[in-house]
């Protein structure tokens, strides 16, 4: 890149870090999200409450998101349990949220959310509400890149603020961010995207505090 990409203040609360993840740390990750989603009934494309179904697919760590509410269990799927939220993934988490916003907090998060975006996936614009704990999301990007969009948290309209996102980037949101709504309008051509042995798409690893028991 001819230019680097510098560390940059969203809005209140919300911060992107671009290339924060190594190489090695991507494919570390990419190898472990595949293992995670071959375990059980596997990865799956999540149905709405209205009968669409989510574009993204996804598998969950910890506890089990479906619209819209959390299971120990994969209640949209077979219902066995959910596989467990790996206490080295909370350590990068929380390395990650002292890095972003240049101090130490206190952050345990038992879940994480892995989405599969192929090349006509999307996310529409939306809050992360369903959990009871007010700690920040620490979101993880690897493989292709896509546009994030970072709106406010009052409504799904303007204002809102457009980044690039690229492999190894992290985003965080909390504070007055935490309930902003988000989104990812489309993926932006695979140029130059590194080896990461993500044969395509992207990966999108979220991690929260359920603040659930």
């Amino acid at each position: 890149m001819l230019f680097p990409r510098e560390r940059r203040v969203l809005a209140p609360g919300a911060v992107h870090v671009p290339d924060w993840l190594d190489l090695d740390q991507q494919r570390r990750l990419v190898v472990a999200c595949r293992e995670w989603a071959g375990e059980g009934p596997g990865i799956r494309a999540a149905v709405l409450p209205n009968g669409g179904r989510m574009t993204v697919r996804a598998v969950c760590l910890g506890w089990h998101w479906y619209p819209y509410r959390y299971s120990r269990t994969r209640d949209d799927q077979d219902g066995s349990p959910v596989t467990a939220f790996p206490e080295w993934l909370g350590d990068l988490g929380r390395t990650a949220l002292a890095d972003a916003y240049g101090e130490h907090r206190e952050y345990h998060p038992d879940i994480a959310l892995i989405n599969h975006y192929d090349a006509d996936a999307r996310m529409g614009l939306h809050r992360d509400g369903d959990e009871a704990a007010p700690d920040p999301v620490v979101s993880l990007s690897i493989g292709a890149p896509c546009l994030f969009r970072l709106g406010n948290t009052e409504t799904r309209g303007r204002p809102w603020t457009d980044v690039e996102l690229h492999s190894g980037d992290l985003v965080v949101f909390g504070d007055e961010s935490r309930l902003a709504y988000h989104g990812v309008p489309k993926l932006l051509p695979a140029v130059d995207v590194p080896d990461t042995g993500l044969a395509a798409g992207r990966l999108n690893i979220t991690l929260r505090v359920s603040g659930l028991r």
